[in-house]
């Protein structure tokens, strides 16, 4: 994926670095047709490489059993260790669980190695009852599992199991409403659950957790998350930070392992940063504070806007990508995004209809063009803000993201400052009236 990443890259920036060139070329040519036929083969390349992103994030592993008979007889994948591990992970006998989970026969579940020491087992009736013990190795802390709509932890509910510093059984639903700590909150979700207690247990090196859930439908490829953290939970059983975690796409139906690459969205959100809050807010720059540098200003101006376009087209591409491989679905932050992309296809097409500078119309390009431009990096960056938030960065993209603002509202400064002084200077340099002396 980081190979592609960078062939991407460096692909985009050869489009934006020849279509400028002969941008600048062609500003001595009446037409601008050269220059729009080249932007149009940069765009059809990106659309020719983005079905490669469909699946450049996903390695799938499934069961393997024979396809006449039933999932059944403990089938597992082949996510775990070798043959011998897994048949020494999912043969133990789960009688030290208690009814109804310690009565359930290992025949009728079907095993599955999922993650790191995480083993799956689960058995659904017709009636959708699930029950899905997870076991993985345990010493201190806490261990969970989370059911997702979209392989995200904002919105999730969660099933943590631990043993407390004085050995006492603890386990609890949990909403993951954000990414701080402070915002997992215990004894809500919305797992189904039905009247079975929940259960948490220790059997040598392993911790096991016991639930059943009623969906309204059978469970078929489902995001789970999965994670574990060495610190006891603390007060009223407020969760300390995972050690790790992971989020996978599972198949109940065919007990098959879908690995989500989380580096999708770290890439989206890493060519949005650059593009909305780097790239295109430093050439929105150019033009107001080196406009005396004629016609210097223009072709940077020019050049930086192009580069800083393709590259929030390709944050698009791969925010579609994201949406139809791990469903997504977060409405304001797409809408906002699908209006961004409107304003910068805009403003891409006024640089194609510049009227001449003594036009009657120029007037009105030039507002057109002003204030397209602020609404487009205005919702850029709020979106930054909420794509951050939805998908729960953490404190470090929130921070990274405040440091770069204040970094561009100090060189805003420094150059207004420096505008204001030579703006100054220049006025002192005029000569003054000339007036004769009257006699």
């Amino acid at each position: 994926m980081h190979n592609f990443t960078f062939t991407l890259f460096f692909l985009v920036l050869h489009i934006v670095i020849e279509t400028a060139l002969i941008t600048c070329i062609s500003m001595a040519i009446p037409s601008y047709f050269v220059s729009f036929t080249k932007i149009l083969l940069g765009f059809c390349l990106l659309c020719t490489v983005h079905k490669d992103f469909v699946v450049a994030g996903f390695e799938e592993v499934r069961v393997e059993h024979d396809t006449n008979e039933p999932l059944t007889n403990g089938s597992i994948t082949t996510a775990g260790t070798g043959e011998d591990g897994r048949s020494e992970l999912c043969g133990t006998d789960l009688s030290f669980l208690g009814p109804p989970y310690g009565n359930m026969s290992t025949a009728k579940m079907v095993c599955s190695p999922i993650w790191n020491t995480f083993v799956l087992r689960y058995h659904q009736r017709e009636d959708n009852v699930m029950t899905i013990i997870l076991s993985a190795v345990y010493t201190t802390g806490w261990v969970g599992i989370g059911f997702s709509r979209n392989g995200m932890m904002l919105g999730s509910s969660a099933m943590v199991g631990w043993f407390n510093r004085k050995g006492h059984a603890r386990i609890k639903q949990y909403y993951l409403q954000g990414a701080h700590v402070s915002q997992v909150i215990p004894d809500k979700g919305e797992l189904p659950l039905n009247g079975i207690p929940p259960v948490v247990a220790l059997h040598g090196a392993m911790i096991y957790l016991a639930f059943q859930a009623k969906f309204e439908h059978r469970l078929g490829r489902q995001p789970i998350l999965l994670a574990f953290g060495t610190r006891y939970p603390t007060g009223f059983h407020h969760l300390t930070k995972h050690d790790d975690k992971t989020a996978v796409w599972f198949d109940f139906s065919q007990a098959s392992v879908l690995n989500i690459d989380t580096s999708q969205r770290k890439n989206h959100g890493i060519l949005g940063l650059m593009a909305w809050g780097l790239i295109l807010p430093a050439g929105a720059m150019v033009p107001r504070y080196l406009k005396h540098k004629d016609p210097l200003w223009y072709y940077l101006h020019a050049v930086i806007q192009f580069l800083g376009f393709i590259l929030g087209l390709a944050s698009v591409l791969l925010g579609i990508q994201l949406y139809q491989s791990m469903n997504a679905d977060i409405p304001a932050h797409r809408g906002i995004g699908i209006f961004v992309l409107v304003l910068s296809i805009l403003q891409v097409m006024a640089f194609f209809l510049r009227p001449n500078k003594d036009s009657k119309y120029r007037r009105y390009w030039n507002w057109y063009h002003l204030y397209f431009g602020r609404m487009a990096l205005f919702f850029g960056s709020l979106n930054i803000v909420l794509g951050i938030q939805f998908a729960g960065a953490g404190d470090d993209w929130k921070i990274g993201y405040g440091f770069l603002l204040a970094i561009t509202l100090l060189v805003v400064i420094v150059l207004e400052t420096f505008s204001y002084l030579r703006r100054r200077r220049d006025k002192s340099n005029l000569p003054s009236n000339f007036q004769m002396n009257t006699i």
